[in-house]
């Protein structure tokens, strides 16, 4: 298991100085907040770091809060992985999609998105993508979690799809798939530790989008 899941770091996200995917993936359990709260941002911090095998016991001693009350808010963590996956698609959308109209060239709103990976994944707590990470690991794509997961994902290849459309590429869902492709590959291997991406994930979207036609605003 990488070291990288090894400890327990706060994440937040808040455009537009956006922090690191590490950063957003979850904040640390605030006292004042209420048990639902404080068991959701435990549970993006610990599955992500430590990924979704960590046990019910671990979750409760870092979200401050019983088994007993646990159980009186969810049906199980099953229900409680889903909930938080849920909970962050707002903040992951705000630290990779660009606002709208800015920039207005698809082909720069794309790569926005690939700015913003390598951006995240620079930052020593970076795990990869949560999504994928839930996905792999679940194995089951008909799991609750893997549902959320699933929809968040398809999500990011709807965005690329709709701004391939926009610059009028031949065929803008294959577009779309293959950039998906190339992030949740360059998410994954900067994730684990063996890839230090820095330019390469943007160089690999911009030579796409350059083969479909997408090239650079004169």
């Amino acid at each position: 298991m990488s070291s990288r899941r090894a400890s327990l770091d706060g994440m937040t996200t808040t455009p537009p100085q956006a922090p690191s995917p590490s950063a957003a993936t979850a904040s640390a359990p605030d006292a004042k907040a209420s048990p639902r709260d404080r068991l959701l941002d435990a549970a993006a911090d610990v599955f992500y770091r430590h990924g979704v095998a960590t046990g019910i016991d671990a979750l409760c001693k870092a979200a401050g809060v019983s088994k007993r009350s646990m159980y009186q808010l969810f049906a199980g963590k099953d229900e409680v992985l889903a909930a938080a996956l849920e909970r962050q698609v707002p903040r992951l959308d705000a630290l990779l999609l660009p606002p709208p109209g800015e920039p207005a060239e698809p082909r720069e709103r794309i790569l926005h998105v690939f700015r913003q990976l390598e951006r995240a994944a620079a930052d020593p707590g970076y795990c990869g993508c949560p999504y994928l990470s839930a996905q792999v690991e679940l194995k089951d794509p008909g799991h609750v979690a893997s549902v959320v997961a699933a929809r968040a994902k398809q999500g990011m290849t709807d965005f690329f799809r709709a701004e391939g459309e926009r610059a009028g590429a031949a065929d803008p869902a294959l577009l779309a798939r293959r950039l998906t492709l190339v992030y949740d590959g360059a998410a994954a291997r900067a994730g684990i530790g063996v890839e230090e991406l820095d330019g390469l994930a943007v160089t690999t979207a911009a030579a796409l989008l350059d083969a479909a036609g997408i090239t650079e605003a004169a």
